[in-house]
């Protein structure tokens, strides 16, 4: 029970800093930390100060209930860090494949559509959080998502390997 409350108490804080620190994080970020793989081809982003800020609050808004942290609630084998993205099929490291995957996700083999049960443009019937996200919020996302590596490490989408006990 003292870990599942010294759990909560950490994610708790981390979405505190993020809501209280997040411009001035943003503005902190030099140019080579905010470059991101735009595509399989390798080409890169460089990401805004007002896209950092933007993915923040759009994942947090759209994603964070069940990514938080970059983990996967419905499923912790499958993080958002940049191992798990890359295996993914087909991979989904850089801008354009996360932007693709938020329009139209499929299993992480990319044999189906789970747009039915994973929010996404294409299921805002379902998923209203979904239906006001422009085109520059899904890059913006994406970029928060490929950011945090850089920023917080291997604790992002580290879930119960990170904080399991020994």
């Amino acid at each position: 029970m003292l870990k599942r409350c010294i759990w909560l108490v950490a994610i708790a804080l981390f979405f505190v800093s993020h809501l209280v620190m997040g411009e001035a994080v943003a503005a902190e970020l030099d140019e080579a930390t905010r470059t991101v793989k735009l595509n399989p081809e390798g080409d890169t982003l460089v990401l805004s100060l007002e896209q950092v800020t933007r993915g923040r609050r759009q994942f947090n808004y759209a994603c964070g209930t069940c990514h938080v942290g970059g983990i996967t609630k419905t499923n912790p084998t499958v993080g958002l860090d940049t191992e798990s993205l890359k295996g993914a099929y087909p991979p989904r490291d850089n801008i354009e494949a996360l932007v693709d995957y938020l329009k139209e996700p499929t299993t992480y083999d990319g044999a189906e559509d789970i747009s039915q049960i994973h929010p996404s443009k294409k299921s805002a019937d379902i998923y209203p959080k979904m239906r006001s996200l422009t085109e520059a919020d899904l890059v913006a996302i994406s970029g928060h998502i490929l950011l945090q590596p850089k920023i917080v490490g291997d604790m992002w989408g580290a879930g119960k390997t990170r904080y399991s006990a020994p």
